[in-house]
């Protein structure tokens, strides 16, 4: 496998169209390499989508063809939405990031750690908190322990988390999706709106069609695969129910680009929707990570931005480079090691030819 695998990239490289020509047979010498069902990839400036494409099948073992209007779950890239959403809420003087948990949410304060009372909106999209980390692998606690639909299953976990004592940490960052969801929660009570409501209307203004759950419960729609390659069946999962705002949003490739052109325009100061100094403060206001996106230097000391979803079944990741206008976009509708080795491949053959 491994040989054949390097023989297929040698002959990509060395036969494949030159630089000013498109990708698109390197990525699906990849998808076939690699394994991968359907694999996706942009390169997008601020204003150009410099290159997308989506190719190979919805479904292994399958002819159900991709196409363009194909939804992939994002997993974690959710988190960059939500940061943006409560940036918008921040902007109305809804909220501010220092606004505390137990002020938009004293109800709950009675039963909770005392470790949480302080806790901030700006702390809670930071992982700047105590809270244990917590991934829809874990079997605790089961669906039989809440009752009600989805928000009221949601709500009823928020209150059993912050029942539990915090971590022991040295380090100022702790990446607990638990963190998000109790964000969610603030944005709903100081919008009035469900976190579902919140992202369709920003869909909305952004002409982007957001989607939540799996992409299959639509027949026409992508499977998503596991570590063993097993189509994941159309079925509601309850804990990314739950962990909603932390990474159960699906949607096109061609839409999720206009949302990441839309960051690279509001970090030029081009956008009305926030401030240059706002986009700023998502990708970069903080150390390693800020409201949504992980941050770090390449090897030639150029800062970006990135972040990967990782919900089981699907793989997603993005890189954006502020001062060379430049992002990257992978998508996959398969969560194994070697999907992930194979979008690394292909991110690095992306920058090679796209970057400054």
């Amino acid at each position: 496998m491994k040989r054949l695998t390097i023989i297929t990239i040698i002959w990509v490289l060395f036969f494949a169209p030159a630089r000013a020509q498109k990708l698109q047979a390197f990525a699906d010498s990849i998808r076939q390499a690699y394994h991968i069902p359907e694999l996706g990839y942009a390169v997008v400036s601020s204003d150009s989508v410099l290159e997308l494409q989506v190719m190979g099948v919805h479904k292994r073992k399958t002819h159900d063809a991709a196409s363009l209007k194909d939804r992939f779950r994002i997993g974690s890239n959710t988190k960059a939405i939500t940061g943006f959403i409560a940036a918008q809420l921040v902007d109305q003087g809804k909220l501010s990031w220092d606004t505390k948990f137990f002020d938009i949410c004293p109800e709950l304060r009675l039963n909770s750690e005392p470790a949480y009372y302080d806790l901030t909106l700006q702390q809670l999209l930071s992982f700047r908190t105590k809270l244990f980390p917590y991934t829809y692998t874990y079997d605790k606690p089961t669906q039989d322990q809440f009752s009600g639909d989805e928000d009221q299953q949601r709500y009823q976990f928020i209150q059993w988390f912050l029942q539990h004592p915090p971590v022991q940490t040295d380090d100022s960052i702790n990446f607990s999706n638990l963190s998000y969801v109790a964000a969610g929660l603030m944005l709903e009570k100081a919008s009035g709106k469900s976190y579902k409501e919140l992202v369709t209307a920003l869909g909305a203004q952004l002409h982007i069609d957001f989607h939540f759950g799996q992409p299959n419960a639509d027949p026409d729609q992508p499977w998503g695969h596991d570590a063993k390659l097993t189509p994941e069946p159309p079925q509601d999962d309850y804990k990314l129910n739950w962990l909603l705002a932390a990474g159960n949003i699906n949607v096109s490739l061609p839409d999720y680009a206009k949302f990441i052109q839309l960051q690279l325009q509001g970090l030029q100061g081009r956008s009305k929707l926030l401030t240059k100094k706002e986009f700023n403060f998502l990708h970069y206001g903080l150390e390693k990570f800020s409201i949504g996106w992980f941050s770090d230097t390449d090897e030639h000391s150029h800062i970006f931005s990135h972040n990967t979803g990782n919900t089981g079944t699907f793989l997603t990741s993005v890189y954006l480079y502020k001062d060379e206008n430049r992002a990257y976009i992978l998508f996959a509708n398969a969560q194994t090691d070697e999907a992930e080795e194979g979008l690394d491949v292909l991110y690095d053959e992306m920058k090679k030819r796209y970057s400054k």
